[in-house]
């Protein structure tokens, strides 16, 4: 099986005492999509801005393309800090064995900042030589008249390079089509920005491109010399998709990229996105609340609760057999437009005291069938096993 292009491994994101994400764990493969559902203030867009590095994370791992590029180091200095304390007590072996767990969380530190703050040194001598190999083929096989041109662009490549990080190749679409957007700066700025700051200094260059991702968003050359004052929501949203788009990434974190647009501008920002998802071969983290929308456009769903990942699984799987009591809940909720259905409908409220016991048997990520993950103790999971083979829920 391939490398996935984002792997997440035990994720923490805490305030002082806020636990605003704790031990979330899950991979996203390339070209697919993958939803991150839940209630408001669950940690959906926390954990989205701790994959992209808008937040130090606290402890746990973020690999991009098989590279560590953001790694949190408090696990282990609590690790450490716990050993030292029971160190003072020790004698003979336990006195070795609480030393050589200091050892082994200080190097794990020492590996944490490595990969956190060299990845992108790393990155770009690799990058430098994949150009050099490209153009050394092209340069011998082109005729005369060509090879100018040819140097111009091997020229431009390796800029690029030079500028390359590899959390370039992830871009975020925000929430607030407003507040995301610099109201000093025109939509040509805001959309060229990063091209410039990854090193393009070719103005015919930024501006075909800039046109370009224009009208494939759906908007026209004139608006380039606009301000977001002047444009609707749906159109502000379009903005937004262009100015990550237009770096031409792997990744697109979309952060309930149409909670704040009208029901019938949602439908277009979401068409939008799954066509430029086919055409550019894009691989998108899409946060939401509306389970109705991330059906439609996801491949695969996590569902949070409080920070913590409760339920992962397809698309089809997660809708036709939720198991965790909070994803029924979530599903209890989603309006059906018919009048007879909804004055009858039972909705699930989900109250954790009284649907777990985790007092001695603690939860933990287990697969209940391939593919379909469940936060549970082992009871639980027995339950859920029986569940599924007896064709419920």
């Amino acid at each position: 099986m391939t490398e996935p292009l984002l792997r997440v491994d035990h994720l923490c994101q805490y305030f002082g005492s806020n636990k605003a994400v704790d031990d979330v764990s899950f991979e996203i493969r390339k070209g697919e999509v993958f939803g991150l559902v839940g209630e408001s203030g669950c940690g959906k867009t926390t954990t989205g801005r701790g994959i992209i590095r808008l937040y130090d994370i606290t402890s746990g791992s973020v690999y991009f393309k098989g590279h560590r590029i953001a790694a949190g180091i408090k696990s282990y200095k609590d690790a450490i800090s716990e050993a030292k304390k029971a160190l003072r007590g020790a004698s003979g072996p336990e006195r070795e064995r609480l030393q050589a767990i200091i050892r082994e969380n200080r190097e794990q530190i020492r590996l944490a900042r490595r990969d956190h703050e060299q990845c992108d040194h790393l990155l770009r001598p690799f990058l430098r030589r994949e150009v050099e190999e490209k153009y050394a083929e092209r340069l011998a096989a082109a005729p005369p008249e060509q090879r100018a041109q040819l140097l111009r662009e091997k020229e431009y490549d390796l800029r690029v390079a030079e500028h390359q990080r590899y959390v370039t190749g992830i871009q975020m679409i925000f929430q607030d089509p407003i507040a995301s957007l610099d109201p000093r700066m025109t939509v040509y700025d805001t959309i060229a920005e990063g091209l410039v700051i990854r090193g393009e200094k070719d103005k015919a260059v930024i501006d075909e491109k800039v046109y370009r991702i224009l009208e494939r968003v759906g908007l026209v050359r004139e608006h380039a010399t606009r301000y977001p004052h002047e444009f609707s929501g749906g159109q502000r949203q379009r903005i937004g998709v262009a100015r990550a788009v237009v770096m031409n990434p792997d990744l697109i974190i979309a952060d309930e990229p149409v909670s704040a647009l009208d029901v019938s501008i949602q439908a277009q920002v979401i068409n939008l996105l799954n066509d430029l998802r086919r055409d550019l071969g894009l691989t998108v983290l899409f946060i939401a609340h509306d389970l109705s929308v991330v059906k439609y456009f996801s491949d695969r769903i996590g569902v949070m609760y409080f920070g913590k990942l409760v339920e992962m699984a397809s698309s089809d799987e997660l809708f036709a057999h939720p198991l965790h009591p909070y994803t029924r809940s979530l599903l209890s909720a989603i309006p059906v437009p018919d009048p007879y259905f909804e004055r009858h409908r039972k909705r699930i409220r989900y109250d954790p005291l009284a649907e777990h016991d985790y007092t001695v048997d603690k939860p933990v990520m287990r697969e209940i069938v391939p593919g379909h993950l469940v936060q549970c103790n082992q009871a639980e999971y027995e339950r859920y096993c029986r569940m599924m083979q007896e064709g419920q829920p």
